[in-house]
């Protein structure tokens, strides 16, 4: 098999500097056999395979063509390769794959499982209204995993940029990892970063176009993951408004608009400076989120990892490293998530907004 200089052809097609060369196998399309297709979108589609060698299910990857072609799967497969080394809570990179007959190049994937939206979205309805919470340790026991998935992630220096329900795969309920890096960044990159994800699980930095932003976005999604998890929805979810003004007001509606005290730099905003006479007097100042997340659902120490994940104060903001060292974490159940065959049909879910911002 030849050999793709992987890190070296996606810098280049950035047009940055390469540091290390990352060698990766370029096998062929016909070592697999599909089996079934997984997602298709205006990304492309990805398809279940079995590798005629040896037997083991994997996921492939096909962009679609107004997406960049190779040169952008390529930058995925760096990043992705990066994110995931040694790290169990990110979906394995198992390399690329040509096929013969187009030239296309393929993103081939470790094969985990059905994704955490599908799994929340079965779970049976209480009275037609969002599903049950789940219980406290079983929210604790999957945050532990994906902020450790996470802070590896970033410890490489890679910043996913779209961790939601439908990015996160579930393996045999007991595991869930990070996968599709289609969006992801190199904290190597410099700013101006832009803006990049779904609507509803970006950080209000991203929204007002900070141009600095750091692999704490990622935290910030990651709260409000948790925030499903324990609500079965998140309090930012759910307006009409499809745009990054409506997601601002969303959030402010529940944290309280910033001021010089909690945000000095939100003050300078084009959307403070457009926005804020009409803020102050329709959007609450006070937190409001534990009205959200009562200690019936979410006690005090797990409460203050929410409250630390989903907050505008940068100073109180935390990383996923940060969150894990909370007493919260001190003890850690093992992760029992029902799959798809144990959970009850569901009724239809609430809606959520789901644009996806491309760089």
């Amino acid at each position: 098999m030849a050999a793709c200089v992987v890190e070296a052809a996606a810098a280049a097609a950035a047009g940055r500097p390469t540091r290390k060369r990352t060698r990766v196998a370029m096998g062929t399309t016909e070592d697999y056999e599909e089996t079934c297709r997984l997602g298709e979108g205006a990304f492309g589609a990805v398809v279940k395979a079995r590798h005629r060698a040896t037997g083991r299910p994997v996921a492939i990857k096909r962009l679609g063509a107004a997406l960049g072609g190779h040169a952008t799967l390529l930058r995925e497969a760096q990043l992705l390769e990066a994110g995931g080394r040694d790290n169990p809570f990110v979906a394995g990179f198992r390399g690329l794959a040509r096929n013969p007959a187009t030239m296309a190049i393929c993103l081939v994937m470790e094969f985990v499982g059905p994704s955490l939206d599908d799994l929340l979205s079965q779970r049976p309805t209480s009275g037609g209204s969002a599903s049950p919470p789940l219980p406290e340790a079983t929210v604790r026991a999957a945050m532990w995993q994906l902020l450790s998935g996470a802070t590896k992630m970033h410890e490489r220096r890679v910043i996913h940029r779209d961790i939601k329900p439908s990015n996160i795969l579930v393996s045999g309920g007991s595991v869930v990892k990070i996968c599709d890096f289609g969006l992801a960044m190199s904290m190597d990159e410099p700013p101006p970063h832009e803006q990049a994800g779904t609507l509803g699980y970006m950080a209000p930095e991203m929204l007002l176009e900070k141009p600095d932003y750091d692999e704490r976005v990622d935290a910030w999604s990651l709260g409000c993951v948790m925030a499903e998890l324990v609500n079965g929805w998140s309090p930012f979810q759910g307006l009409d408004d499809d745009t990054e003004e409506g997601q601002l007001r969303a959030i402010f509606d529940v944290l309280g608009v910033p001021d010089d005290t909690t945000w000095p730099w939100f003050s300078s905003t084009a959307f403070a400076a457009g926005r804020m006479p009409e803020l102050d007097s329709s959007v609450p100042r006070r937190n409001r989120l534990r009205e959200h997340f009562p200690e019936t659902k979410l006690s005090e120490e797990g409460f203050e990892v929410l409250n630390g994940l989903l907050t505008c104060n940068p100073e109180k903001w935390l990383t996923a490293a940060a969150a894990l060292r909370h007493p919260w974490f001190a003890k850690i159940d093992a992760l029992e998530l029902p799959m798809r065959e144990e959970v009850a049909p569901a009724l239809p879910k609430r809606v959520k907004r789901l644009r996806v911002l491309c760089p």
